[in-house]
């Protein structure tokens, strides 16, 4: 059967230079506690909740991960829905404001399987690959 809807336009969050300099800068340092001032500091940037995700999961902090991922899941949605998305269609990895919503997302699906809740993982897996696939592609060969 082929559906004869049209799918909705890509979503494009807007970029945020402020916190993306100020992530580059918390990189140059390399704490922990540098990402969580950037994350303070700029709290509706996903990307910053993102860094933090990834490195709570790579440092075996799984419910740290978890939390910090959520938290960055949660503050993309808002961004999407501000941004014009309706719950559904493509949320391109290619465009790089959208990168930390989907970076949580994934860390989010990973640090929930690694919890026991299969469920959520594969809900977010599967919202992952609907966003864009690329995405998906790209973060687990990173």
């Amino acid at each position: 059967m082929q559906n004869l809807l049209p799918e909705p336009p890509a979503t494009l969050l807007p970029a945020h230079d402020d916190a993306d300099a100020a992530l580059a800068t918390a990189a140059e340092h390399g704490t922990d506690e540098a990402y969580a001032e950037v994350a303070a500091r700029f709290p509706t940037h996903s990307a910053a909740w993102a860094a933090l995700a990834t490195r709570a999961l790579d440092g075996g902090q799984v419910i740290a991960a978890y939390a910090y991922a959520r938290t960055g899941y949660h503050r993309g949605l808002d961004q999407l829905r501000r941004s014009g998305w309706k719950g559904h269609g493509p949320v391109p990895w290619s465009h790089a404001p959208n990168q930390g919503f989907l970076r949580c997302l994934y860390v989010l699906s990973r640090a929930a399987g690694e919890i026991g809740e299969a469920d959520e993982a594969a809900r977010c897996a599967q919202f992952l690959r609907d966003c864009d696939p690329a995405a998906g592609d790209a973060l687990a060969s990173a």
